[in-house]
């Protein structure tokens, strides 16, 4: 077996690989970046190598500078995790060339299968069932226009060597096309080096599944069932398990069998994964495209097989069989992944940025809970790379108790310092069409067309989050009478009768002191609650009428912001009287911001499209700012004149920093 390997990735998945290889008693190499030299994946490793700057194509994509840091510290093989060079044929090869093992497929099946436009034209000749659509390298926008008005819309447009939602549009009509295909250009140049980009019929209602695939270099070939990918914004990941809800076992053999026949196709070695986009309708799929490497979501599937991935792909670089038939692979129970991303679900997802105050994910728990992260507590979070700062990944019995223990475990994930989706997944978790299991990759679009507030998540008892903050009200009344230093039973006296202000609602409370906590009353209703809960602690765990309960709440002022199942309320607990003066306070109304375009993200300003004195109309396209490996486009919300360019293309702009300013 390998004595040392080299990790040519960063964060979450270079913590992962390290994992598995400390497992099976191999060194691991570390390469970096100068903006993650503290990052917990450069702790983790017994050795590291910085290799450049902080843009990846000045570190991560550069492979002469990879290469010397495997010669340098004799690392035998690379393992590429995902993204950056690790569908790079080249790079495959030229570690071939130097003797160097790339823990992954040869160079020639990267080639074949990390092209879209040859994959498909090979997956045509192996049997494989296809979409329609244009399979050639296309020369600019207007060709763009004319090949998707035959196709006929909607259509996407897809870089050929893209992957992870990057370099992706959909587009119903001709403005759609044609500003799609410029987006995906750059957007494919800058984060995979190759520009080309082809069009395919988009299918309506699509599911998307992809079947795990292992082959060795001795012939032998398995498909680990499939995972359900359809959980998805803007064509990225958002929830992922295994099996699929929808794929029965005749579908499952199908898809399996065929693409187990693409791998064969290409002689493929490794870890890969064939995806389709099934018709929820019809349940005809169709071949999507093959990811020559890991997949981020290839922890559900370790799930319900027992197989560590990772190991295998390392023992099959290394020569040895497969050690298992198709007939040994099982569905154990069901799995359940949801990316936890550094993005703010209540400003339209866009990225946040900066220190992790706090990052207290819950409690790893053999065969239930398990949470792969490449980031710590007092940690940076950059705007260089992606926004995925964790994986949470369950496993249950059944669909049901997955999605139970995954509700529990967003209920106890905490960050602070950063926004993150947690709220959102809360409240997908919840949602009456994702526990049916009837969905699509429409699914997140339809279901909130107008963008996420936590607030309009129903709950099942309000007045139990009111409860909660009335309890945490009179132990911080409690700390405070301690602080005075007073003597037991000589502080202040708390009167028994309370008013929770919440969502423009009165919820006037009773309490009464029981020996092992708090009765609450609103309406008749009696909350016993009982908990450790101090002053300070961001977890609120304890029992209410004898049942367990777990949520978030932090004091922000007068106010109690809590969290639970995706609701994020902020009460006042105050006095009856204090609600009474509180109901005849005027709206203090925000400052008028009309006349400004601001940054909506911590990002860099690619591009200002506008110039000064210049009349504008609603939906012309403003600014461009690139933050997290994604291009965003600007546009006018209606029309008006530009009296003054404030920002600058190359600035680094804060969230809500002036960039234009209108007449």
């Amino acid at each position: 077996m390998f004595k040392k390997i080299l990790i040519a990735n960063r964060g979450e998945i270079a913590c992962r690989v390290i994992k598995t290889a400390r497992k099976m008693g191999i060194a691991t190499v570390a390469v970096h970046s100068e903006a993650d030299k503290d990052a917990l994946f450069v702790e983790m490793a017994d050795e590291a190598v910085c290799i450049g700057p902080a843009a990846s194509k000045e570190s991560y994509l550069r492979m002469d500078k990879i290469i010397d840091a495997c010669k340098q510290t004799g690392a035998e093989a690379v393992h590429p995790g995902y993204g950056f060079l690790s569908e790079n044929a080249e790079f495959s090869r030229r570690l071939e060339e130097e003797g160097i093992k790339f823990i992954g497929p040869k160079h020639y099946s990267v080639a074949k299968m990390g092209d879209k436009i040859e994959s498909k034209k090979l997956a045509i000749e192996a049997g494989v069932n296809t979409i329609p659509g244009y399979n050639d390298a296309i020369a600019g926008p207007a060709e763009a226009v004319e090949i998707a008005k035959k196709i006929g819309y909607p259509v996407m447009i897809k870089a050929s060597a893209g992957g992870g939602g990057k370099g992706l549009r959909v587009a119903y009509n001709d403005q759609e096309a044609f500003e799609g295909f410029s987006s995906c250009v750059n957007e494919a140049k800058n984060s995979f080096g190759d520009d080309r980009v082809f069009i395919e019929k988009y299918v309506l209602e699509p599911r998307h599944i992809e079947i795990q695939v292992l082959g060795d270099s001795h012939g032998n070939y398995v498909y680990l069932n499939e995972r359900d990918c359809s959980i998805q914004r803007r064509h990225q990941k958002v929830i992922e398990e295994a099996p699929s809800p929808f794929v029965d076992p005749d579908m499952r053999k199908a898809m399996g069998e065929q693409a187990v026949a693409l791998a064969r196709a290409v002689n493929y070695e490794s870890a890969g994964t064939v995806e389709f986009v099934v018709s929820g309708a019809t349940k005809e799929f169709y071949f999507l495209e093959m990811n020559t490497r890991l997949q981020v979501e290839h922890p559900v599937t370790e799930f319900i097989t027992g197989l560590d991935l990772v190991e295998q792909m390392i023992r099959v670089a290394y020569g040895e069989k497969l050690p298992i038939a198709q007939a040994d692979v099982k569905i154990n129970g069901w799995s359940m992944e949801c990316r936890i991303n550094a993005e703010d679900p209540f400003r339209g997802f866009l990225p946040s940025t900066g220190r992790l105050v706090k990052f207290q994910p819950p409690a790893e728990v053999a065969g239930q809970v398990r949470v792969d992260t490449g980031v710590y507590e007092g940690g940076e979070i950059s705007m260089f790379y992606d926004s995925m700062i964790a994986k949470l990944i369950v496993h249950g019995a059944n669909r049901e108790q997955a999605i139970e223990r995954m509700r529990d475990a967003l209920n106890g994930f905490v960050i602070r310092g950063i926004s993150s989706n947690i709220p959102f997944q809360a409240a997908l978790l919840q949602h009456p069409r994702f526990c049916s299991g009837n969905f699509n990759t429409g699914f997140i679009a339809e279901e909130y067309p107008q963008g996420f507030d936590a607030s309009m998540v129903p709950h099942d008892d309000p007045a139990l989050l009111a409860a909660v903050a009335t309890f945490a009200r009179l132990r911080y009344i409690d700390r405070a009478v301690q602080i005075d230093g007073q003597l037991a039973g000589h502080g202040r006296k708390v009167g028994s009768d309370w008013v929770v202000v919440m969502g423009g609602k009165q919820y006037p409370m009773s309490v009464l002191h029981t020996a092992n906590g708090l009765d609450i009353t609103h309406a008749d209703k009696t909350y016993s609650i009982v908990s450790d809960w101090k002053f300070g602690d961001l977890l609120f765990e304890g029992t209410v009428n004898g049942a367990p309960i777990c949520l978030q709440i932090e004091r922000r002022g007068l106010r109690y912001r809590v969290s639970h199942f995706g609701l994020q309320v902020e009460p006042i607990v105050m006095t009856e009287r204090a609600a009474e003066l509180l109901a005849m306070m005027p709206e203090k109304l925000p400052p008028d911001m009309s006349k400004f375009l601001l940054s909506p993200m911590p990002g860099l300003l690619r591009d200002i499209c506008v110039a000064e004195g210049q009349e504008v109309k609603a939906g012309e396209k403003l600014a461009i700012i690139e933050a997290m490996k994604m291009e965003n486009v600007l546009k006018a919300e209606q029309d008006g004149k530009v009296r003054k360019l404030v920002a600058k293309p190359g600035a680094s702009l804060s969230v809500d920093e002036v960039i234009i300013e209108f007449e």
